[in-house]
């Protein structure tokens, strides 16, 4: 019997990639079903109840939306991060739930550069601005992302750090990257600090004053993440005790407005979150997810499964 699944797109897919991740599910004999710039989540509920597969990128799959699926097996997040999807709750309702790591990787990777650079030349308003070659960049989390940020760096002549717990020492050695002990260390160390670690219990509001305020004199924070990690109050504090701080983010904070009337200069947010809004990696995704779904129905692979 043919396998049905349900692309779920708030924010659609690229029609190149929506083409691409059709051929995929064509191949394969599977039933597609495009639910794509829907607003209302009734919507949602009422698509998923036959569905087999979903895929999605930010959208939301709650114990509600898990409730309605009667017959589903997997939903993969085209994306790295999945804090949009009940793990837990799809792990009850026997649902595999996965991620497309490295699909976005070298997209976010620069759009990191892309920030730091306009930054540095004062948002090209004609001002002399500094150059990043011969400075010190950490890397906070040394995962597929990182790699790509640690590659960009060194083109241009960087110094680059890392801390990541997980990651072996001389695995970062091996690319040129110098492994620090501490994530403290990190943040003394580097000018610079890009940051990709996850939004979980842990982690939650971990970047704070106490970890931003040992940054050394012209402080720049590229946040790539998640906006849950930051510690806002902490951030406000560290703006209004040090004129030569920066934060550069993909998504801005709801301290935005404070930010935005008293620091002119010292900050850049994107409109929307941008780190993976490229054709490239938008396609990426897409096919990924797509070949993802059916090597688990024809081979049971679950490599990438997150719960």
């Amino acid at each position: 019997m043919s396998k049905k699944v349900l692309v779920a797109t708030e924010k659609p897919f690229s029609p190149a990639a929506v083409e691409q991740l059709l051929e995929v599910f064509k191949a394969a004999n599977y039933d597609v079903q495009l639910l794509e710039s829907y607003t209302d989540k009734a919507d949602l509920l009422a698509a998923v109840v036959d569905a087999d597969a979903m895929i999605i990128r930010s959208d939301k799959v709650t114990e509600e939306v898990l409730g309605a699926a009667k017959q589903l097996k997997i939903v993969v997040r085209a994306g790295a991060g999945y804090d949009n999807i009940d793990c837990a709750k799809a792990a009850e309702n026997n649902v595999v739930a996965m991620n497309t790591p490295g699909q976005n990787s070298n997209a976010v990777a620069e759009l990191v550069f892309g920030m730091m650079i306009m930054n540095a030349r004062n948002d090209y308003n004609g001002k002399p601005g500094t150059e990043i070659r011969g400075k010190k960049i950490g890397i906070h989390a040394y995962g597929n992302v990182g790699l790509y940020v640690a590659r960009a760096a060194h083109g241009f002549g960087m110094d680059v750090y890392a801390f990541d717990p997980y990651v072996d020492d001389e695995a970062m050695k091996k690319d040129g990257v110098t492994p620090v002990g501490s994530v403290e260390e990190l943040y003394e160390t580097c000018q610079y600090v890009s940051l990709h670690i996850p939004e979980n219990p842990q982690t939650k509001k971990s970047i704070n004053f106490e970890l931003l305020s040992k940054m050394p004199k012209g402080g720049t924070l590229i946040n790539t993440a998640r906006l849950g990690v930051i510690d806002e109050e902490g951030l406000m504090k560290l703006f209004a005790e040090r004129d030569d701080f920066v934060y550069l983010s993909d998504l801005a904070p709801t301290c935005k407005d404070e930010i935005t009337s008293q620091y002119e200069g010292r900050y850049f947010f994107t409109p929307k979150k941008m780190g993976a809004q490229t054709a490239e990696a938008n396609i990426n995704a897409g096919v990924a997810a797509a070949n993802q779904i059916v090597k688990f129905f024809e081979n049971g692979d679950v490599t990438f499964k997150v719960n």
